[in-house]
């Protein structure tokens, strides 16, 4: 996110000048629609402004690298949370004008209202192969090169970080364990993987670098000018190191001292990447070996993506049917509860087998190549009958199936209907249903206990006599506590 020419600039001032109308709240009447969506985007929009600002604070307060790293990972989610966000409410007024204008237009033809269902999208086993030279990795020569690098996905308006991994030679692939699985993708979806990365070969003692190079000027630059350059370069509210001044954080990253992520490669995967498996993608990769962050991808990366439509996971309809029993001179039906979902119609005795988890009666299979018909009305019943046909092997199988009423006939289509033109929006990922392995939940330290946690380093502040990291203001330490611990329990 680093403005690379004048468009791009222009985009991030108007960024900029929106979250400032943001923080004074003069969007919440006059230009946020009052509908809950908006609402749950301003909540987080807010959110993720405060979890922003506190990151910064943590930026400038980190006395160790890993610490650094950490806090720097988290202000870059934030801003492109922020962003994304923006986004989403820009896209989403954009769509509630074009619905009035299609409303208000006095010649546009009946519209098709039929939507496909959502569904539930996950990429997991995420490995980035890297392609180090003979030298540096099998004969071990050379300048050790280290990088911390992680991952952004973003589908829509949800975006999820992975944990960090510092890279150099003796590693082949950079290893991503987490699953992180969106629930609202749509058939259209458009998951974007971003992969950041950071030198971490360098001193980011946020706090004490400039200290320490203003004291070495000071010595050489005599006491009167040197002293002037401490005050100069102390943070305070008019430093340009400062994190607690009174003008607001600007997009995309706010100038803070530190590490500073960069995006490395990226990706963007659909509907027709994903399969039951372990596939190759193509990366796009950003930087040269001139860039102190550079690391030598092959220019591909590996993961599993797996999809699972609603339709396939959830109870599309369900109600009573009455079945023809199939052979036999004499015809006779079965009263049955039916329950649309997945690949099948399954037929209980009753709704309480359902609940008690028992085995369907006998299931009737609905896919893609499923041919469904309304007959002429019964005359020994008060419906109309559903025929079902399907193919196995060279022989066409049809089950007649009856409802109590035409209006439970005419639901009973619709739902048909609706889960083909789901399924066909779907496509491969509704011919079997897909495992999902669900993340577990976020644990707040990230890093291993001899490293230690940010958040738990700054938790024994209160105390007078602690050793570790040092801030000068009690009432900010707590507040960053408690916005660190906000943000490691928080997730959209």
């Amino acid at each position: 996110m680093f403005c690379r020419n004048q468009t791009t600039r222009a985009t991030v001032a108007r960024g900029s000048a929106l979250e400032m109308e943001i923080r004074r709240g003069k969007f919440r009447k006059s230009v946020f629609l009052d509908t809950s969506q908006d609402s749950d985007l301003q909540k987080k929009i807010d959110h993720e402004i405060r979890m922003r600002d506190g990151a910064c604070k943590l930026l400038a307060a980190c006395s160790q690298r890993d610490q650094a790293l950490e806090a720097a990972k988290s202000l870059q989610t934030c801003s492109t949370r922020i962003m994304a966000y923006m986004s989403e409410l820009q896209r989403m007024k954009e769509a509630q004008v074009m619905q009035k204008v299609t409303r208000r237009s006095s010649d546009a033809g009946p519209l098709d209202d039929r939507q496909p269902c959502k569904g539930k999208v996950a990429i997991s086993d995420l490995r980035i192969p890297l392609m180090w030279k003979d030298t540096e990795y099998f004969k071990n020569k050379g300048e050790l090169h280290r990088c911390a690098v992680f991952c952004l996905l973003q589908l829509g308006g949800e975006i999820f970080d992975t944990d960090m991994v510092i890279v150099d030679r003796t590693l082949t692939d950079i290893c991503f364990d987490n699953t992180i699985a969106f629930n609202e993708a749509s058939p259209g979806f458009e998951l974007r993987v971003e992969l950041y990365s950071c030198c971490s070969e360098d001193d980011y003692s946020a706090g004490n670098t400039p200290r320490k190079l203003a004291s070495k000027l000071s010595s050489s630059l005599g006491r009167s000018t040197g002293k002037k350059l401490r005050a100069a370069m102390e943070p305070g509210s008019c430093s340009p190191i400062s994190n607690g001044g009174a003008s607001p954080l600007l997009l995309p990253v706010p100038t803070v001292p530190g590490p500073k992520y960069h995006l490395l490669a990226h990706t963007t995967l659909k509907l027709s990447h994903v399969q039951d498996n372990f596939r190759t993608h193509d990366l796009t990769i950003s930087g040269n070996e001139e860039c102190s962050y550079w690391l030598p991808l092959y220019g591909s990366m590996c993961c599993r993506l797996a999809a699972q439509p609603h339709c396939m996971t959830k109870q599309m309809m369900s109600g009573s049917l009455k079945v023809k029993q199939l052979g036999g001179e004499a015809q006779s039906w079965t009263k049955v509860h039916a329950e649309l979902k997945g690949t099948s119609l399954s037929c209980y005795h009753g709704q309480e087998d359902v609940e008690a988890n028992v085995e369907p009666v006998f299931t009737i299979g609905i896919n893609k190549e499923t041919r469904i018909r309304a007959s002429e009305k019964d005359p020994n019943s008060k419906g109309q009958n559903i025929c079902i046909s399907n193919q196995y092997g060279g022989d066409e199988v049809t089950h007649t199936v009856t409802t109590d009423s035409r209006d439970d006939t005419h639901r009973w289509m619709e739902a048909f209907w609706q889960h083909f033109y789901d399924m066909s929006q779907w496509k491969q990922c509704c011919d079997d249903l897909m495992k999902i392995e669900l993340p577990s939940p976020r644990k707040p330290a990230l890093v291993s206990p001899k490293q230690g946690s940010l958040y738990h380093e700054m938790a024994p502040l209160a105390a007078p006599s602690c050793e570790g990291l040092l801030l000068q203001d009690n009432a900010v330490s707590a507040e960053i506590r408690a916005l660190l611990s906000s943000y490691y329990n928080d997730s959209y």
